[in-house]
């Protein structure tokens, strides 16, 4: 009797409707289902949820996070006690970003050289080098599904040779980050590698980081280097251009994004990946989405209110809680009130992926689309 072995990583598209897709990504821990999002793992945990019920929400693959890890507890500890995913008890995918954008973003006193970046840690001041090599270890140490090239990420508002020279840069470190991964032993043989691709708001910029990465040859393919305060409108003029220069056979992972409006425009212009923290740190901020927009529990018109977070919504904290005693918990920074309002987060961004999935399947997706920008984006909430 023999059995099939699951592939390291097998993207198939099952349909399109425009430049939306949805489709599988197989790899030896489950599929992924896209257009995807992927919940926020930072420190090894989904803040306020443990990881079954994130599962439960509908999440088929999580984000944890390099810098974090490596700083508190450290991956040599992870790797001692089994790798991160006995070590949070999640055992579906997992995806590691690179630790670039954190240094870039969060320590102090860094240095970047062509090597790589020294930086002191934003815990307590203890110094520390990160390399394409040595992030490549720290995710195989981790034991990390899909492993995030090292980069760097400019701010868009640099100039447009600072840029340049960043992505650059940000090139020869995907060149050695695959040298290095690809030497990384077992762990290379059933993990998955992407990519990044970086040039802030320029076409030119960014059609060649495309044509170097592709040179180079990754699994999937990230657009870096946007939501970073650049704004919506932006983002979308970069997004009808940026997918559409990556491999159409592989995934494509738009890193931290974000709100349910910049989802759906974003799956509308080709991309297939998500994650953010946006879900569960405004639940933990007292915010809901909801298919009528967002909505904010700690306002006093909903002390009384004994209807559910959203009517529309099929989630465990919306079937049993009302509104009034969310807002009581949200009021009175009770714990419980962190964790009902991500979970039904987490679920409402996983019911609205379902959502898009089923309507790209259908070819009906500009009308889902319209129907859901003119109820999440009324006014009169």
């Amino acid at each position: 009797m023999t059995h099939n072995t699951p592939p390291r990583f097998a993207f198939t598209i099952d349909a399109t409707d425009a430049n939306a897709r949805t489709g599988r990504i197989a790899m030896q821990r489950g599929e992924i289902r896209t257009p995807a999002f992927m919940p926020v793992g930072t420190a090894a945990t989904v803040k306020a949820m443990k990881p079954e019920t994130v599962r439960a929400t509908g999440a088929d693959i999580i984000l944890g996070n390099t810098y974090h890890l490596m700083l508190r507890p450290g991956a040599e500890r992870v790797a001692r006690l089994g790798g991160l995913h006995k070590f949070m008890n999640w055992h579906r995918p997992i995806l590691t970003d690179s630790g670039g954008y954190q240094v870039m973003s969060l320590s102090d006193l860094r240095k970047l050289t062509e090597e790589g970046v020294e930086f002191r840690s934003h815990l307590d001041g203890s110094k520390h080098m990160l390399t394409p090599e040595r992030s490549m270890e720290i995710q195989r140490l981790l034991g990390s599904d899909i492993v995030m090239a090292f980069d760097e990420c400019p701010r868009a508002d640099q100039s447009r040779d600072v840029i340049a020279a960043s992505m650059e840069m940000s090139m020869r470190w995907a060149q050695r980050s695959r040298d290095a991964f690809d030497a990384g032993g077992a762990h290379a043989q059933r993990a998955a590698l992407f990519g990044i691709q970086q040039g802030a708001l320029d076409e030119e910029l960014r059609k060649h980081s495309a044509d170097a990465l592709t040179d180079i040859g990754f699994d999937g393919y990230a657009i870096g280097g946007l939501a970073v305060g650049e704004g919506q409108e932006a983002m979308f003029a970069t997004l009808d251009f940026a997918p559409g220069q990556l491999p159409a056979d592989r995934p494509r992972y738009l890193m931290g994004v974000g709100k349910p409006d910049d989802l759906v425009g974003a799956v509308e212009r080709g991309v297939d990946m998500f994650d953010c923290v946006l879900p569960s740190r405004s639940g933990r901020n007292g915010q809901a989405f909801t298919w009528g927009g967002p909505i904010n529990l700690r306002n006093a018109r909903f002390a009384e209110d004994t209807g559910p977070i959203d009517a529309r919504c099929s989630c465990d904290p919306c079937s049993t809680y009302t509104r009034a005693y969310l807002h009581h918990l949200v009021k009175s920074g009770e714990i419980l009130g962190a964790m009902l309002m991500t979970e039904h987060n987490l679920a409402f961004y996983q019911q609205l992926m379902q959502a898009m999935r089923d309507a790209i399947a259908q070819v009906r997706f500009a009308a889902f689309a319209a129907d859901f920008r003119r109820d999440y984006l009324r006014k009169d909430q």
